[in-house]
């Protein structure tokens, strides 16, 4: 959904991850690269959308007994396209105009709107010349509709054969280790270079994997709590996730950047997520529900699409703003901005046909409530997720 309001679909503390991620993105491209991993902030993504669009397919299966596939493609061509072609109109427009650099070219459009942007930088354009200036991070876009071409065709089969939850997981984390050990073999191949597996579908998509693996296996809206604070052991593991995140950041190896630092943030953003999802009227997950955090955690997808477009619009139209720090300011305030016009004038009538396409109500496992067993009464929730 689109709005702060409470639905059934909600699941707490999501769209504040989802803010701190876009965040994380916009500040390091404007500059501070080097300090802030924005790299991270797409990994994040990968693992949100991995989890969330996992959980609704259960929730489906669950209500339905199947899972709706031309349902599903449906939600997401209403859900991704108007404002992903509504941004590419304006970055070409300003291209166009001049206002703008980089190139208007029908091999770069054709690949956008198809969702090969990553392989086309890849292996036919590495400088992104033959596109608008700041649409080349469209390629994080086609490594996650590369995996749900797929997923949902697997999640149709796990459905239909009624395979248990650990059967599925064993399948993904097989699926995880080969695309590790793929990544392995290319980082020590002669002519490796980083771009081919940190933009491509075939090396990345284990981020999104991990976050259907939590919720297939320890889906923290499928467990009760018994308190409202967190154990000693459950701090453990929340604390023992942020050291390996922190870890996979500080350990600058080359080929370990390549290889298992994918794989070790994926791990590491199990118990981040999960004790995130349980204990989210925590003291220190609280600001995640905030208005605040989810108003920006709504438009993340947009700011995502349209920040780099007005990065490089403005640094090339006012020069002097170019090695100036402060430029995230504008960068950002713009974005939000556009992202609240898309929000009011676009999305609302797309936003009506993904409801006709998705299911009525949720099973009761997935109700949108984190369970307190002291008080026998569901705790609301304070975040949405979006609609898929």
């Amino acid at each position: 959904m689109r709005n702060v309001q409470q639905s059934p679909l909600a699941v707490p503390s999501l769209d504040g991850i989802r803010a701190i991620s876009v965040l994380l993105v916009v500040v390091a491209h404007s500059g501070v690269s080097t300090i802030v991993p924005g790299g991270l902030g797409v990994t994040i993504f990968f693992f949100l959308s991995g989890y969330l669009i996992t959980t609704l397919m259960l929730a489906e299966s669950e209500r339905v007994g199947k899972i709706a596939i031309s349902r599903f493609y449906a939600r997401r061509i209403f859900r991704l396209a108007p404002p992903l072609l509504t941004t590419l109109a304006i970055a070409y427009g300003l291209t166009y105009f001049g206002l703008l650099g980089g190139q208007i070219t029908l091999e770069g459009l054709t690949t956008q709107i198809l969702y090969f942007a990553n392989y086309h930088t890849i292996f036919l354009d590495p400088s992104n010349n033959k596109i608008p200036s700041g649409t080349g991070i469209l390629w994080s876009l086609a490594v996650e509709e590369h995996f749900y071409i797929f997923f949902p065709l697997f999640m149709a089969l796990v459905v239909r054969n009624a395979l248990r939850p650990r059967t599925i997981g064993i399948a993904l984390i097989i699926i995880c280790v080969v695309i590790l050990a793929w990544r392995i073999h290319l980082a020590h191949s002669p002519e490796f270079f980083s771009d081919r597996t940190y933009l491509a579908s075939d090396t990345r998509i284990d981020s999104i994997i991990c976050g259907c693996l939590m919720a297939v296996l320890i889906n923290p809206l499928r467990a009760p709590r018994n308190s409202k604070n967190m154990s000693l052991l459950q701090w453990a593991l929340f604390s023992i996730g942020i050291g390996l995140l922190l870890f996979s950041l500080i350990y600058r190896n080359p080929v370990f950047r390549e290889t298992f630092r994918y794989s070790l943030q994926g791990i590491a953003l199990f118990p981040i997520f999960y004790f995130a999802i349980l204990f989210h009227d925590n003291a220190i997950f609280r600001y995640l529900n905030s208005v605040l955090a989810i108003r920006i955690g709504t438009y993340s997808y947009v700011i995502y699409l349209i920040h780099q477009i007005v990065l490089f619009a403005i640094i090339q139209n006012a020069p002097f703003t170019a090695n100036n720090s402060f430029i995230v300011f504008p960068v950002l305030l713009i974005s939000i901005a556009y992202a609240a016009a898309i929000d009011k004038f676009v999305d609302p009538y797309f936003r009506q046909l993904r409801h006709k396409y998705r299911s009525s109500k949720l099973s009761p496992y997935f109700d949108g409530n984190v369970v307190n067993k002291e008080n026998k009464k569901p705790t609301t929730p304070t975040a949405a997720i979006i609609d898929m």
